[in-house]
């Protein structure tokens, strides 16, 4: 008997790979401080996993960064300056990428319940296709290789848009959409997997919301934690996750409600 759920759509950074996604903090913390107009952690992370150049865009956007471009460059952002930002991070995108890339505990024994249970696996992420260059051979080495990769760029819009999920579910052959799940850490991936009609779990405590890898996490005081996890799942269950758990070390029982779900005809709530 075939598996109710068919395909499982996973985010990287956060979600499978960089605990507390910090590599494209790192990334756009050195770039933003280079160009004259240093961010804080929270400003990086308020648009995190959108395609890199609408998250430089929305950057650029934010009141107190467009004041400050605007006083040390003496004119207003542009999207010549989105492209140059853009083209600076790249590269520094894969040094930090490459220095994040440990796998997320539980990460390959979920891979393993989803090849045994003949469930497809794809992924979408913010990084371009330069970006995930040694990202995917080092994730490999761990035991993830999705089936089916999609990148930044690849397609004519990025997330929310449901156009990169759609695309890696047509090229995993796989419908419809009610029948997969899209697994991510970042509000803007939730806001994907809901417009392309398929369910949403939201990562809290591996994720954006809290950022911190799995050492500073374990190593803070149980209230501080608690309340940050709580914060995150918070956001994730306002941008209209089907569920929000903690790490993809927590998913496999989501996917079986689902999947019972699924064989009661549900489908997941527009």
């Amino acid at each position: 008997m075939t598996f109710p759920v068919m395909a499982v759509i996973l985010d990287w950074a956060g979600t499978m790979i960089d605990h507390g996604s910090r590599a494209p903090v790192i990334a756009l913390l050195a770039v933003f401080a280079d160009a004259g107009a240093p961010l804080s952690e929270a400003e990086a992370r308020v648009d995190m996993g959108r395609a890199k150049r609408d998250h430089i865009r929305a950057i650029l956007a934010m009141p107190r960064i467009a004041e400050h471009w605007h006083a040390v460059h003496g004119a207003a952002p542009t999207e010549d300056d989105v492209t140059a930002l853009h083209d600076a991070v790249e590269p520094m995108m894969q040094g930090a990428a490459k220095q994040c890339a440990t796998l997320i505990p539980g990460a390959v024994a979920l891979v393993e319940k989803l090849r045994a249970s003949g469930i497809r696996i794809g992924s979408c992420t913010g990084y371009t296709r330069p970006m995930m260059a040694d990202i995917l051979p080092m994730a490999a080495a761990q035991g993830y290789a999705p089936d089916v990769v999609i990148c930044s760029g690849e397609t004519l819009a990025g997330r929310p848009s449901p156009l990169m999920l759609w695309k890696a579910l047509v090229e995993l052959g796989v419908w419809p959409a009610s029948a997969c799940i899209k697994v991510d850490d970042a509000t803007v991936g939730i806001g994907e997997g809901r417009s392309a009609g398929a369910w949403t779990v939201g990562l809290a405590a591996s994720g954006n919301g809290v950022g911190l890898d799995h050492a500073a996490l374990l190593a803070l005081a149980p209230d501080d934690r608690t309340h940050r996890v709580a914060e995150a799942a918070a956001a994730l269950r306002a941008a209209g996750a089907d569920y929000v758990i903690d790490s993809v070390a927590d998913l496999w029982p989501v996917i079986e409600a689902i999947a019972k779900r699924i064989e009661a005809g549900e489908t997941p709530a527009a």
